[in-house]
């Protein structure tokens, strides 16, 4: 993904009523632009003009049939946003979990604490000198 599609996602998705217009279309696969603009207190060339961002963004791919434009959602870029951010994030974070996980089972077993009975000298309050 170049780095001016992914300015255009995020500035479409900058934008609160962009985003629930997207909402709309994803849970509306095939409405029309008049459907998406009746659930907005907005006019219908703003709610255009909003759906022309999102369709520049390869957010919303709409099909013209007839006189009317049907309005799908395309999740594409999102998902490339997350697996070029998240993922790798998600990797990281994941095992700096599991890191804290050993090293407080380590010291639990330094301390006497049985961690699959919960008993131990932290738990029944007895010292270890």
């Amino acid at each position: 993904m170049s780095p001016a599609t992914m300015d255009a996602v995020f500035q479409a998705l900058g934008n609160a009523q962009r985003r629930r217009m997207l909402d709309h279309v994803k849970n509306h696969p095939g409405c029309s632009v008049g459907e998406v603009a009746a659930g907005f207190d907005v006019s219908r060339i703003a709610v255009m003009r909003h759906l022309t961002v999102l369709e520049e963004a390869d957010l919303i791919v709409s099909e013209k049939r007839g006189r009317t434009r049907h309005l799908y959602m395309n999740a594409v870029p999102i998902q490339m946003i997350h697996d070029r951010w998240a993922s790798e994030y998600s990797a990281m974070w994941a095992g700096r979990t599991l890191d804290i996980k050993y090293l407080a089972e380590q010291r639990a077993a330094a301390d006497g604490w049985d961690a699959g009975s919960g008993e131990g000298a932290a738990r029944t309050g007895e010292a270890n000198d």
